[in-house]
C-alpha cells in the first residue's frame, strides 16, 4: 500500500489536508519533523499513517491517559492494530501490552512519558524494533511553552539508550518562535523538516464581550444552543463550581471538572462530555489538552486566561471537525487581578535558579499584558491572534466581533492629555489604580496616604467615574501611548509616541463600538450569514435525516460504550446526509468513512438512510446539484 490507500482504507479520507503529506513524506524518506499545525488540522494522520507504512513499531509519547485512550480506541476502530502503556493499567495488564507488542501485534503504542524511565519498558524498548518515536503536545518540552512538564525531558534521555536511534517527529498546535527553538534544540531534532501550517482556524468565530452580569449571558447563550455541545472555561474552582450549580439549577445539563474533585468524579464528568449525556463541561485549564471531542461548537471563557498561548489552546477545542464554531471570551477588569493573584501563588518549581524564575515571572507578565490587550482591541480579533504567534492577517477577516460591528469615531484627547499630565506629575510612580482614583477625585484612604490629595491633578477629570478612566488608560496602552513595567505593581509609564503626539498637537482619535439597539442584541452578536453549520449546509429534511443518523450513533455508541464521535464524527453524518448513500460502493465515498468503519457501522447506516428516505433519493442540502 502506498500512503494515499492507507488514507482511505484505514481514516476513510481520499486527499490529505494542508501540511499533512509534507510531514508524511519528510518522515517517509527518514528525516526528523516537527509539525506546528492549528488544533483540528489533522496532526495525528502525520504520524499515523507513516506507522502503517514503516516495518517496525511507532511509539507515540502523549501526555494524558484520557488522550491516550480516544486515540487507540479511535484507531483500533479504523481497523488499526493499537495500544496504551499508562498508570491506568495493572502490572500485569502493561506486562501483557509489552509482550503482544514485543511480537509484532501492535503498530503504535502509546505511552507517557514518566513510563520511559521505567525498567520494563526499557527492556522492551531496547530489544523492540522502533521505526518511529513521535512526540505529542510536543510544547510540553519546553520550559518556554504554557505547558512545560518535566516528565518530557526524560524522553531525550530514552532516545540515547536504543540500540537505533528512530526517526522523530514531533507536534503541537501553539509555538512561538522561542518555543519552537527550544523544541528543535531539547529534541536533538538532526536537520528537522519544520513546517508551520498556520495558525489560522478560519472556522471559528472570535468574540470580546463585556457583559455586566456574565452568569446571565452563559445561561442564555446555552439555550440559544441547546442542541450542541460546548465548554466554559473558569479561572477558579470556586467560579466552576459556583456556575454549575446555576447551570444545574436552570435544567441544563452540565458537567463539571477541576482538580478538587476526586479523580472518579473527574473521571466521570469527563465520560457524560465525551458521550454526549451532559453536553456541556464548566471547567478550569485543568481539563482540555487531549480531548479529541470534534463536535464541540463554543468555547466559552468566563474568565480572562493567563496568556494568549493558553487561550488559543482551549479555544481551539471548539470544531475540531471543520465545521463553524464560536469562540467567546467574557472579560471584565477583575480578571486581571484574578490572574495576578493566581500568578503571585503559583507553586513555585525548586529546578529553576533565581535568575531563571525571575525570568518567568516577566515572560508571564507580558503574557497577561498581551493577553489583555486582545480583551480592549477594536481591530480584528483574529489578525490580533496571528501577529502574537508571528504570521500575518488580514485587516478585516469578516468572521470576528470586531469586524463584523459598527465602530464611530471619538476624540477624547483632552482627556488623554490630562491623564498624560497626571503621569508626569506624580513622576510616573504609579499604577492604573491609584492614577484613575486620583484623577476620578477619589477619597479612599490609599490615595490619602500617598498624599494624592495635594497634587493639581487630582479630580481634574471628575465627573468621570472611575471605570471610565481605567477604561481609557487601557486603550492608552493598547495603542502605545503609555506603557507598564513587567512586574508585580505594573508601574505606568510614558512612550515616546505619546511625548511626541503631544509634542506635534495631534489627536488622539479612539475607535468606539456603536451601542446597538436592545432589539437586535443576542448573546452573540452579529454573524456572517454564511457558515459550515449543519443547518447552514442541509435543509430542514436534512436535518431530518441527521437527527435521525445522531440517534443510531447514540444507540451504537451505548452499546459498545464508546464516545459517539469515534464511531462517526458530525462532519461524516452531514456528508451522508448530501450523498444519501444507498450501498458500500457509494458509502466508501462519504468522508470519513474507511473499509473497517463499513464493516462494523456501514449496513446499519445504510438500513437507517433508506427507511428515511423510502429508497427514493432526493435533495438533503441547499445549493446547488
Amino acid at each position: 500500500m502506498n500512503k494515499l490507500d492507507v488514507l482511505k482504507k484505514y481514516f476513510g479520507y481520499a486527499e490529505f489536508r494542508e501540511g499533512q503529506e509534507t510531514l508524511i513524506d519528510g518522515i517517509l524518506s527518514g528525516r526528523d519533523v516537527l509539525g506546528i499545525m492549528p488544533t483540528g488540522a489533522g496532526k495525528s494522520i502525520c504520524y499515523q499513517v507513516p506507522a502503517l507504512l514503516f516495518p517496525g513499531i511507532t511509539l507515540v509519547i502523549s501526555p494524558l491517559i484520557s488522550l491516550m485512550k480516544d486515540q487507540v480506541q479511535a484507531l483500533n476502530q479504523a481497523g488499526v492494530h493499537a495500544a496504551y502503556i499508562n498508570s491506568s493499567l495493572s502490572e500485569s495488564q502493561i506486562s501483557k501490552a509489552l509482550r503482544l507488542a514485543a511480537a509484532g501485534q501492535y503498530k503504535i503504542i502509546y505511552v507517557a512519558p514518566e513510563r520511559l524511565e521505567t525498567y520494563d519498558f526499557m527492556v522492551f524498548a531496547r530489544q523492540a524494533e522502533i521505526s518511529m518515536l513521535t512526540v505529542d503536545e510536543a510544547h510540553c518540552i519546553s520550559q518556554w511553552g504554557q505547558d512545560f512538564r518535566p516528565s518530557y525531558l526524560k524522553i531525550v534521555q530514552f532516545i540515547k539508550q536504543l540500540e537505533k536511534r528512530p526517526v522523530i517527529s514531533a507536534f503541537t498546535a501553539t509555538a512561538t518562535e522561542a518555543v519552537k527553538e527550544d523544541i528543535v534544540c531539547v529534541l536533538g531534532l538532526q536537520n528537522p523538516d519544520v513546517l508551520v501550517t498556520g495558525f489560522d482556524r478560519k472556522n471559528l468565530y472570535f468574540a470580546v464581550e463585556t457583559p455586566k452580569k456574565k452568569d446571565s449571558y452563559v445561561i442564555n447563550y446555552i439555550g440559544e444552543h441547546a442542541s450542541e455541545s460546548g465548554i466554559v472555561y473558569c479561572a477558579t474552582r470556586k467560579n466552576v463550581d459556583a456556575l454549575y450549580e446555576k447551570l444545574c439549577a436552570e435544567g441544563i445539563p452540565a458537567a463539571r471538572y477541576h482538580a478538587g474533585l476526586t479523580g472518579e468524579e473527574r473521571k466521570q464528568s469527563q465520560e457524560d462530555f465525551i458521550f454526549d449525556t451532559r453536553p456541556v463541561m464548566v471547567a478550569t485549564n485543568a481539563f482540555g489538552m487531549g480531548i479529541d471531542k470534534s463536535n464541540v461548537r463554543y468555547v466559552l471563557h468566563y474568565n480572562m486566561p493567563q496568556s494568549l498561548e493558553n487561550y488559543y489552546q482551549e479555544a481551539g477545542r471548539a470544531g475540531r471537525d471543520g465545521g463553524r464554531a464560536e469562540c467567546i471570551l467574557l472579560y471584565s477588569a477583575q480578571d486581571v487581578m484574578i490572574n495576578r493573584f493566581l500568578m503571585d501563588n503559583r507553586e513555585q518549581n525548586g529546578e529553576y535558579t533565581k535568575e531563571e524564575t525571575e525570568a518567568l515571572r516577566e515572560r508571564d507578565e507580558e503574557r497577561l499584558k498581551k493577553m489583555t490587550f486582545y480583551c480592549m482591541t477594536p481591530h480584528c480579533l483574529r489578525e490580533y491572534i496571528l501577529r502574537y504567534f508571528g504570521e500575518k492577517g488580514t485587516v478585516n477577516c469578516e468572521n470576528c466581533r470586531n469586524c463584523l460591528r459598527e465602530f464611530e469615531q471619538v476624540d477624547v484627547t483632552e482627556t488623554a492629555m490630562s491623564i498624560l499630565a497626571c503621569i508626569r506629575e506624580v513622576r510616573q510612580r504609579y499604577g492604573v489604580n491609584v492614577i484613575a482614583g486620583m484623577l476620578a477625585g477619589d477619597d479612599r484612604a490609599k490615595l490619602r496616604e500617598y498624599g494624592m490629595f495635594s497634587y493639581r491633578s487630582y479630580g481634574i477629570l471628575k465627573p468621570m467615574r472611575e471605570v471610565e478612566i481605567k477604561q481609557l488608560i487601557n486603550r492608552m496602552l493598547v495603542e502605545g501611548l503609555l506603557s507598564v513595567t513587567n512586574d508585580k505593581y505594573a508601574i505606568l509609564k510614558i512612550t515616546e509616541r505619546a511625548e511626541e503626539m503631544a509634542e506635534n498637537g495631534e489627536r488622539f482619535i479612539l475607535k468606539q463600538p456603536k451601542e446597538e439597539p436592545k432589539a437586535e442584541k443576542s448573546t452573540t452578536g452579529k454573524k456572517p450569514a454564511a457558515g459550515t453549520r449543519r443547518s447552514d449546509i442541509l435543509n430542514s429534511r436534512g436535518l431530518e435525516l441527521f437527527e435521525q443518523l445522531r440517534e443510531l450513533r447514540s444507540t451504537i455508541a451505548k452499546e459498545q460504550n464508546m464516545p459517539p464521535y469515534i464511531i462517526f464524527a458530525d462532519k461524516t453524518l452531514v456528508d451522508m446526509c448530501v450523498q444519501v448513500p444507498f450501498n458500500k460502493k457509494e458509502m466508501l465515498k462519504v468522508t470519513g468513512v474507511g473499509e473497517n468503519k463499513f464493516t462494523r457501522y456501514g449496513e446499519r447506516f445504510l438500513e437507517s438512510i433508506r427507511e428515511y428516505t423510502g429508497g427514493v433519493r432526493e435533495k438533503f442540502y441547499f445549493g446547488e446539484e
